[in-house]
């Protein structure tokens, strides 16, 4: 397992699938092997001898004022799902929690970057025959714009992960529905980066002088540093995204804040210098 210490926050990452699987067209379709291999900082870590996009699926647990958080909760066990490498999984990821210190019923709040597939799926776990919490103890927290658009989407191809990952919790009444600014502790809140879903957050960290950013899915792989045009084809308002992950990159750039890809590959996180007229992650 990662760990990050920020002053007194620690972080610790839980992966559930790091390998070359997702592909350029579910990431980013423009970063094809000929577009990313010029690009010599992606490898070894993010990208592969082929030019093939390393990518990851994981957790973020954090710890802040004797509060356990986990960041977005992956793909969970037994989900039927159209990508083969999602769909019922059997996988040992609450056992890694607890592990890490995070035994699922000692955690204090979960939080969704957003309300897609990949980041809900632990939110429950069947239970003869049932769709239920999997953290019976902590307080789920979702953007309320997010819910707000989910709740009146269709069942989509990916399946009606709402119906089984969200909505479950929403009426078990363990959700709070929130807007951006939300704290969890002095320390830790929640960071507005609309785009890739109408609600989309990300998940700020300051303590003790020092800081870091969860960014959930304003970008999906270390590439988007170089290209930030380069777009993942599920952005719910691909020009707000866009304009989102640029406003980001320029914030950010420079500074000491450590940057946590929700997707990046290990070691998944760095600091975010320019590159000549793009950037890159210093890792």
């Amino acid at each position: 397992m990662q760990r990050w210490q920020v002053g007194k926050v620690s972080i610790t990452r839980v992966i559930e699938i790091e390998d070359t699987s997702m592909g350029a067209p579910a990431l980013v379709p423009e970063a094809k092997p000929a577009a990313v291999l010029p690009i010599g900082w992606l490898r070894p870590h993010f990208v592969d001898d082929s030019g093939n996009l390393i990518s990851s699926i994981h957790s973020l647990l954090v710890l802040s004022e004797g509060r356990r958080i986990v960041i977005d909760t992956c793909l969970g066990n037994d989900k039927p799902r159209i990508v083969p490498q999602w769909n019922r999984r059997q996988g040992r990821f609450l056992e890694e929690l607890a592990a890490a210190g995070f035994p699922r019923e000692s955690v204090d709040y979960v939080v969704c970057t957003h309300l897609h597939p990949d980041h809900v799926g632990w939110n429950t776990m069947l239970v003869d025959g049932r769709w239920v919490p999997t953290f019976p103890n902590a307080r789920y927290i979702f953007s309320a714009r997010d819910w707000e658009w989910l709740d009146k989407a269709p069942v989509t191809a990916l399946g009606d992960y709402s119906g089984d990952s969200v909505r479950p919790v929403i009426d078990a009444g363990l959700a709070d529905l929130v807007d951006p600014g939300f704290r969890f502790t002095d320390e830790v809140w929640l960071e507005s980066t609309p785009g890739h879903s109408p609600g989309h957050v990300s998940v700020r960290i300051s303590s003790g002088g020092e800081q870091a950013i969860v960014t959930g899915d304003l970008m999906h792989h270390p590439c988007q540093l170089a290209f930030p045009h380069w777009s993942n084809p599920f952005d719910f308002d691909r020009a707000q995204a866009l304009a989102t992950r640029r406003a980001f990159i320029e914030r950010y750039s420079g500074t000491a804040v450590l940057v946590i890809g929700s997707h990046f590959a290990t070691p998944s996180a760095g600091r975010i210098v320019r590159d000549g007229d793009a950037w890159r992650l210093a890792v």
